[in-house]
């Protein structure tokens, strides 16, 4: 069988039909499918895609949370000879109406959503909504329906290098880009995925993944779909949001990673239960030391997890290193869309700071400007539709323009410094890159999101959103919190970028009020649109800790 996301489920459904393939929460119960059960239900959905009779190759998307009904209709997709669109499960009607224009999608499967009432008019006319009654929804055409047809036998044939999904991005700039991908570029990435994965312990011949991350963001389908595929892996999902941490811990995956923000609220939980200094004078105590940390790996659910990742977004060193010092070493790792994630990580060796050595098969060189550019086998095909827009990205010697700036130290090791874009101009005529504020003050555990802005002033004001802990405190508790930040941040940086002002946000930066990214990054373009012209009234201001 074919070495591709589809022959590779085939093989498992061939080779071990009765493994567990899929787990999905209802109220609390698992419902379960095995390779053969799913296969059945893929291969029934399959059919029910052909009997529309479509255009060959056409585009299909997908409008649903993670669940095991989001990889088998993306499979049926793949086994009818179509490209899968996935969109992300709470974006707006105009926003869906937008990317299923663009796309010139034919048909929509519609699972697993809080509101699809308010996003179903977002759909064309003409595009065949097929509803995953299993949630809940209902159309005309219903999963259920087609699970009454006979199941395809054999698959539609489709060639390794042919367009096998678009995966729309916005990044923190706004307008969605369609990024293509064929089987050649998923099948090199999860190679690397599945060698990487083996070099810090052995894994089981079919380990256990937990999908919670949105399954349309590259990151998540390589480390779920793409490897469990790969890999015959049993793949849980998450009932919802409040049930997360009661499903990882009992699913207790063998690979687990989370975005920065993930990981801050595992440290919160923790310290709500173990006070700091209780913490600390527990682990002081040798014979309590290794039960302690095995107790809170468990607990968070980490117990059998041989990588523990992060990325998407940057990550306190401090934060590194509390996690290290109970035994939860995070490896940093970098990528991004268009280069199908595959980019830098940390490997054999950690270094907290930086996003590791480049991966195999990866080559980087540095611009100018000290861009980031990355060249290998899997990198995408191009932008839908965008021929001009992809040559902006992709140098004539094929190297991909991350729009990130590094450095490489002695060792190789890369220090993200910055985005190129980001980089402002103050009214001294002074360019700034925020990131490294940002990252000095996200020390600060009662900040939760901070945006280092300065168009039009002197000198730069952080725009904060105060994390849970930081609203648990007073006025004056959070002034000299955040004095004491810009205390420390102030002397480390040049003069025209020290701080004037930190100026606190009335509410937070959400995905669902499009100020964050679907990985937690801050659209920068789209809080600077809100706040630009009150940056002067803030800086004119007497305090340094200021209010909204």
């Amino acid at each position: 069988m074919a070495h591709d996301l589809l022959g590779m489920f085939l093989k498992w459904e061939h080779e071990t039909p009765d493994l567990t393939f899929l787990q999905q929460p209802v109220s609390g119960e698992w419902k379960t499918w095995s390779f053969r059960e799913a296969g059945v239900e893929i291969r029934k959905a399959a059919a029910g895609i052909l009997s529309l009779r479509l255009p060959e190759k056409s585009n299909i998307a997908i409008l649903s949370k993670n669940c095991a009904h989001w990889l088998m209709a993306d499979l049926a997709i793949n086994m009818s000879g179509h490209v899968s669109v996935p969109l992300y499960a709470n974006i707006t009607a105009r926003s869906i109406r937008d990317i299923l224009l663009h796309s010139e999608s034919r048909a929509i499967f519609v699972g697993k959503l809080n509101d699809y009432a308010a996003q179903r008019e977002g759909i064309p006319d003409g595009c065949t909504k097929i509803a995953i009654d299993f949630y809940g929804v209902k159309e005309e055409t219903n999963w259920s329906h087609w699970q009454q047809l006979s199941p395809l036998a054999q698959p539609v044939e489709r060639k390794p290098e042919e367009l096998l999904t678009i995966m729309y991005t916005s990044g923190t700039t706004g307008t969605p880009k369609g990024v293509m991908f064929n089987n050649l570029a998923f099948h090199h990435t999860t190679q690397i995925v599945m060698e990487y994965a083996r070099k810090f312990g052995p894994l089981p011949p079919h380990p256990v993944l937990l999908s919670y991350l949105p399954l349309c963001h590259i990151a998540e389908r390589n480390l779920t779909e793409n490897l469990g595929c790969y890999m015959g892996a049993s793949i849980s999902f998450v009932e919802s949001l409040d049930t997360f941490g009661r499903d990882l811990a009992s699913v207790q995956p063998h690979l687990f990673f989370g975005v920065p923000r993930i990981w801050a609220k595992f440290q919160e939980k923790i310290l709500e239960k173990l006070p700091q200094q209780k913490l600390d004078r527990l682990l002081r105590i040798p014979i309590l030391n290794n039960v302690i940390r095995k107790i809170i790996r468990k607990k968070l659910g980490l117990s059998r997890a041989t990588i523990k990742g992060t990325g998407a977004a940057p990550i306190p060193v401090s934060q590194l290193q509390w996690f290290q010092s109970l035994g939860v070493g995070i490896r940093e790792i970098y990528g991004m869309t268009e280069n199908c994630a595959l980019s830098h990580a940390n490997q054999d060796d950690i270094r907290f700071g930086t996003v590791g050595k480049p991966m195999p098969s990866v080559e980087v060189k540095f611009s100018d400007e000290n861009e980031i550019l990355t060249r290998h086998p899997a990198l995408m095909m191009g932008y839908y539709k965008e021929p001009a827009l992809t040559a902006t990205v992709i140098t004539p010697d094929g190297f991909l323009k991350t729009g990130d700036q590094g450095a490489a130290d002695k060792d190789g090791f890369v220090t993200i410094t910055g985005r190129v874009k980001d980089v402002f101009k103050t009214d001294k005529g002074k360019y700034i890159s925020p990131a490294p504020i940002e990252m000095r003050m996200l020390k600060n555990a009662d900040i939760e999101h901070v945006c280092v802005v300065g168009m039009g002033i002197p000198q730069p004001i952080a725009l904060v959103v105060l994390s849970a802990l930081g609203r648990s405190k007073s006025k004056d508790e959070i002034i000299k919190s955040l004095t004491s930040s810009v205390a420390e941040v102030n002397p480390l940086v040049e003069e025209y970028e020290r701080l004037k002002r930190a100026v606190i946000m009335k509410s937070d930066w959400t995905i669902a009020n499009g100020l964050m990214t679907a990985t937690m990054k801050v659209k920068r373009n789209e809080v600077e649109k809100i706040h630009m012209p009150t940056y002067p009234k803030w800086y004119a201001e007497n305090n340094l800790v200021v209010w909204e």
